[in-house]
């Protein structure tokens, strides 16, 4: 009996531990079923919220400068994504110079100013939102530029009571004519913190670092004795009358400087542009690929791709030709080859992306004629272009002998992700040197340098080989406000290290600020042999604690 009572209880046991491990295994996978689900809605969310925050960032980066009030409004209030990428489709349709052609030149020049903004003007922002950065973005590069970067002793112009005094670092940019905004516009920047971030000054003073200094840096009418410089520090520069020796002036102030017009002025720059403008030049109109001759014109190709955004990438495409290979006529006295360049680019789909034709003339003097078909020719063109895949249809011409070369070739433009660490395609360049003081416009500028890529990779052991590329979101270091990076050039044969140099930051790194870091470094080749040789730089973020590795490119030693 008791026997039979121990056997029912221990199978009563046996029975309720099977039915607790089956509820709590119901209980784990329901739990894990649900996480899945959780996890799957989460990334859902993550990518809707990825995907909304590409337009949020079009409207309010992107577009900041130019979108209207009206067209904000109606941007905001769209519901679909579909109804997104039409709009900005029509956005930029609406500012195209020449709908007729497939590119839009106003598009690609204002990405090209951004560009430009981020790599002049950042400061401890970004370039293009600092106050020189949306001018030059808003309305291109001024007509003359004065510049002080060290501020200093200055000599005041009548028209702002002249006398001399010392001045934080500013600039005075000014502009013939600008639509919406008037003629002879005149733009003061300041930069009284000396951190580099100058800002648009609403009167002369502002420049002035004297001006809470007693009795330093007094205007004329102030030494004799006929104004007081407190008038000065409480009414701004004109004084409570606006003119005459009882503002700070003996002689009077221009139309353009009383207080009411610079303001008037200030309100009418913070206007976005017209939205039609027909100064930007319209590219050629639309002609067929020419048939390639029997006669072949030998060129190289090259393509390389730097950030503007993370929708946008400046996609740079240099031609090179051998002098040799080119027929010289005489011309007025001067021997000179002409080449027509015709490219085509088209995305997957194959819809045109782009389009440019130009004629690119290569001339020397009877004397250097010689010399110069030793040499190559280089011409370059810039477009900017979304992420995507994309192919490219070029077609040069030697106009003296009709012979052709035809190159097809397709690359991809990356996307560069926000806060990701990344680099632009490394550039190996016949040439890189500092644009001293020149204009930064023109073929092969890139910030305040001048770079020549050689399209073909090939170098002689007299020459040097110049590497550029610039690398994106580098963590600060909040102990120091500054990156910090290790940067390695490696040279390799055959998978054989040749050379390894870490940057010293001395030479090789023209510029560095919050954005980007701009490498720019050139290697002698008098050591190597004659061969292939594999080149790549390494990017360590000490700050952030990742790497990045740029792909090989190769180039020939003769």
């Amino acid at each position: 009996m008791l026997h039979r009572l121990f056997s029912r209880n221990a199978a009563r046991r046996t029975a309720l531990l099977l039915i607790v491990t089956m509820l709590v295994s119901s209980l784990s996978v329901f739990a894990q079923d649900t996480k899945k689900k959780q996890d799957k809605d989460k990334e859902k969310r993550a990518a809707q919220e990825k995907l909304k925050s590409v337009y949020k960032r079009w409207v309010n980066e992107d577009v900041l400068w130019i979108i209207t009030d009206e067209e904000r409004k109606t941007f905001n209030s769209l519901k679909t994504d579909d109804e997104r990428e039409n709009f900005i489709e029509q956005f930029w349709l609406r500012r195209d110079p020449d709908p007729d052609t497939d590119a839009n030149e106003y598009r690609e020049e204002y990405y090209q100013r951004i560009a430009y903004a981020n790599e002049q003007f950042t400061s401890g922002i970004p370039g293009w939102k600092t106050d020189r950065g949306r001018i030059y973005i808003m309305f291109g590069a001024p007509h003359q530029k004065e510049s002080h970067p060290s501020g200093g002793s200055y000599d005041r112009p009548i028209w702002e009571g002249g006398g001399s005094t010392s001045t934080y670092p500013f600039e005075i940019w000014w502009y013939r004519y600008i639509e919406g905004v008037g003629s002879d516009v005149e733009i003061e920047f300041v930069d009284p913190t000396g951190s580099g971030e100058y800002r648009i000054a609403r009167n002369p003073n502002e420049k002035d670092a004297l001006l809470y200094t007693p009795n330093a840096g007094l205007t004329l009418a102030e030494q004799l004795g006929l104004s007081n410089k407190a008038d000065r520090i409480a009414y701004g520069m004109f004084g409570p009358s606006g003119g005459g020796a009882g503002g700070g002036q003996l002689f009077g102030t221009r139309a353009k400087d009383q207080p009411f017009e610079r303001l008037d002025l200030l309100a009418r720059l913070q206007k976005p542009p017209k939205v039609k403008f027909n100064d930007l030049a319209a590219l050629a109109a639309e002609s067929d690929l020419p048939k390639a001759s029997f006669d072949v014109l030998a060129a190289g190709l090259n393509i390389n791709l730097l950030r503007v955004t993370e929708n946008a990438v400046l996609s740079s495409f240099t031609v090179q030709l051998e002098n040799s290979d080119l027929v010289y006529k005489d011309i007025g006295g001067l021997p000179q080859a002409a080449i027509n360049v015709y490219a085509k680019i088209t995305n997957v789909a194959g819809r045109r992306a782009g389009q440019f034709e130009d004629v690119v003339t290569s001339s020397y003097t009877p004397e250097a004629l010689e010399l110069g078909m030793q040499q190559r020719s280089a011409y370059q063109k810039n477009v900017v272009l979304p992420p995507g895949n994309y192919k490219i249809d070029l077609v040069v011409r030697d106009v003296n002998s009709g012979k052709t070369g035809v190159i097809k070739q397709g690359f991809v433009v990356p996307r560069y992700e926000e806060g990701k660490l990344s680099t632009s395609t490394m550039i190996l360049a016949s040439r890189i040197e500092p644009m001293a003081g020149r204009l930064s416009t023109g073929q092969f500028v890139l910030g305040s340098l001048k770079v020549i890529p050689n399209a073909t990779g090939e170098f002689k052991q007299d020459q040097q080989v110049g590497v550029y590329m610039q690398v994106y979101n580098i963590a600060i270091d909040q102990a120091t406000l500054r990156p910090s990076v290790d940067i390695e050039y490696v040279i390799t044969q055959r998978d054989k290290e040749i050379l390894r140099f870490k940057e010293d930051g001395k030479n090789g790194m023209s510029s560095i600020n919050s954005q980007q870091i701009t490498l720019a470094r050139s290697f002698p080749l008098k050591q190597f042999k004659p061969g292939f040789y594999d080149v790549h730089v390494e990017v360590k973020d000490n700050v952030a604690g990742v790497m990045v590795k740029t792909d090989k490119d190769n180039f020939q030693v003769k």
